[in-house]
């Protein structure tokens, strides 16, 4: 299959990956991860990076598992649940320890900002993807047709209220992870009570006398 020129893996490794996430996420986490496979490739064209289309592929498939039913007891961050689910799915299957690495990497770094961009061209664009189809970084990157059709195969209806919403049902049990990254703004304000950390008040209330 190819959408918008961009041929989505088909090995049995892409495939299983594909079949796993249509089990474990819903069809919003499904299709914003295709989404972020395709932006993210697109990307990659437009600055002429070279990259492991399947690496890319697990690492965008995998980077919002940690949202799902399946780690609402966990009380790591999201991004860490995902990046480890990816590495022991890309171990069981023979990929080496080093490429496994990368999409660790690549999953459990995406909500941090410009880091990615000076890392493996996989821990970049999985980045990139997801920046540009929830916050609309490099938006103007793509044509209008090369949106649309991403768009079409893998449809956005409702998504930032969706996206949102998704976040904070995924981390609202854990807030104590949004510590000092972006997913804090989404607790104050979809969660009563919520209180935003300082990191000025953990410095000077820390058992320190000076």
């Amino acid at each position: 299959m190819t959408i918008a020129d961009i041929a989505i893996p088909d090995s049995a490794l892409a495939k299983e990956a594909t079949e796993l996430v249509r089990d474990t996420a819903d069809e919003l986490i499904y299709h914003h991860s295709r989404r972020v496979y395709l932006f993210g490739a697109l990307q990659g064209r437009n600055r002429g990076l070279v990259f492991d289309p399947e690496l890319l592929y697990v690492g965008a498939m995998f980077h919002d598992l940690g949202l799902t039913e399946a780690h609402r007891g966990s009380t790591r961050r999201f991004e860490i649940d995902g990046a480890e689910d990816a590495r022991a799915f890309l171990l069981r299957h023979g990929v080496p320890e080093e490429s496994a690495r990368v999409v660790w990497e690549a999953i459990a770094l995406h909500t941090t900002p410009e880091i990615p961009a000076y890392m493996a061209p996989e821990i970049a664009l999985v980045t990139a993807g997801v920046e540009l189809d929830v916050l609309g970084i490099g938006y103007d990157d793509l044509s209008d047709g090369q949106r649309a059709a991403v768009v079409a195969a893998h449809p956005r209806p409702d998504f930032k209220r969706r996206i949102l919403q998704a976040f904070n049902d995924g981390i609202a049990h854990r807030p104590h992870t949004t510590f000092g990254n972006v997913k804090a703004d989404v607790l104050e304000r979809y969660t009563e009570g919520y209180v935003r950390p300082n990191f000025v008040d953990v410095i000077t209330g820390s058992p320190w006398a000076e």
